[in-house]
């Protein structure tokens, strides 16, 4: 049987006294996305490896984020909001997301119930990290209906609404063409409300993370980055909405070597004609890498690690370099 030792992180700071959501013109926070077991590791291996990661960043990473699936083919996977909740505990001086929760999988209604629940018992440190959803085949597998692109994103707008409208009234009314609910007690309500972060890319999306965002995010390199944010400029400036009042963030993973020979080439990210590779091989190099980003007005970088070692020299390298 596996034996687990204490692993709760730094004690709990009052929300006033951690760092600020928004950093200091110039500067950059950083966070950290945990994943679940790889194929081979079993879950409580994994997250034995995630909570010493956990550890080496302290204090230099100041969130951290998990991902919202519920299947890898056969390999084993952790339910998303679960897996968040057992890490919040955890680690009392990080803040806390998804990247990024899939709205079909979770009544609206329900999950700003969740999410209210979840910033009240954390003191303020909950994001809802949220988007459309994506991957066909856990729809088909759970007997959720995907549907078109549109009509999730028309569900994600209803879902963003209801939810804003849950935390605010009491008792809550909202009738859209997707979602509904009548009359429904919310208490308690959050304080302060969640930030409502979505993840994606397309012009649709961007049209509605302009329109209903608090924070975005989509993915490294600068050049696939770059796509979306331009349309999201673009539907801030049509509706009138200054772009200062999203918050700009941008995920990476960074690899780290031994042997700069052992760095990956790209790869292709499955999005249009652009092509990946993790931060690195050095962490100068990433600081390099990740410095466009910044001056492009992100606010926050959120980064998987390939290993522990990787993690530590990201910590105390880069980090450093943008604070």
């Amino acid at each position: 049987m596996h034996r687990r030792r204490s692993f709760r992180l730094g004690r709990s700071r009052r929300f006033a006294d951690r760092l600020p959501w928004y950093p200091r013109a110039g500067l950059a926070e950083f966070g950290v996305h945990l994943y679940g077991p790889p194929p081979g590791q079993t879950v409580a291996q994994c997250l034995e490896d995630n909570l010493a990661i956990l550890r080496a960043c302290e204090g230099a990473l100041t969130s951290l984020w998990v991902s919202d699936h519920l299947q890898d083919d056969d390999h084993p996977t952790v339910e998303g909001w679960t897996h968040l909740t057992y890490l919040a505990a955890l680690a009392p001086s990080y803040r806390v997301g998804h990247l990024v929760l899939a709205q079909s999988f979770r009544n609206p209604a329900l999950l700003a119930r969740m999410a209210s629940t979840l910033q009240c018992l954390t003191d303020g440190r909950f994001t809802l990290g949220i988007g459309a959803g994506w991957k066909q085949d856990e729809y088909a597998a759970y007997d959720y209906d995907f549907g078109t692109a549109g009509r999730r994103i028309a569900q994600l707008g209803e879902a963003i609404d209801l939810i804003r409208t849950m935390w605010t009234r009491s008792p809550a009314s909202y009738a859209g063409e997707h979602y509904r609910v009548t009359n429904a007690y919310a208490e308690p309500r959050p304080d302060p409300l969640p930030t409502i972060l979505v993840g994606g890319q397309g012009p649709k999306l961007m049209r509605l993370v302009a329109e209903k965002a608090d924070a975005w995010i989509w993915d490294y390199p600068l050049e696939m980055f770059r796509v979306p944010y331009d349309r999201l400029v673009a539907a801030c400036l049509e509706i009138g909405r200054p772009l200062t009042d999203i918050r700009v963030c941008c995920e990476a993973f960074a690899h780290f070597p031994a042997d700069p020979a052992d760095f990956p080439e790209p790869s292709p990210a499955g999005y249009l004609d652009f092509m990946t590779v993790p931060l690195g091989p050095t962490a100068r190099d990433a600081v390099a890498q990740l410095q466009p980003l910044l001056e492009l007005g992100v606010a926050e970088f959120i980064v998987g690690f390939e290993d522990l070692a990787t993690a530590s020299c990201f910590a105390s390298e880069v980090v450093p370099a943008f604070q």
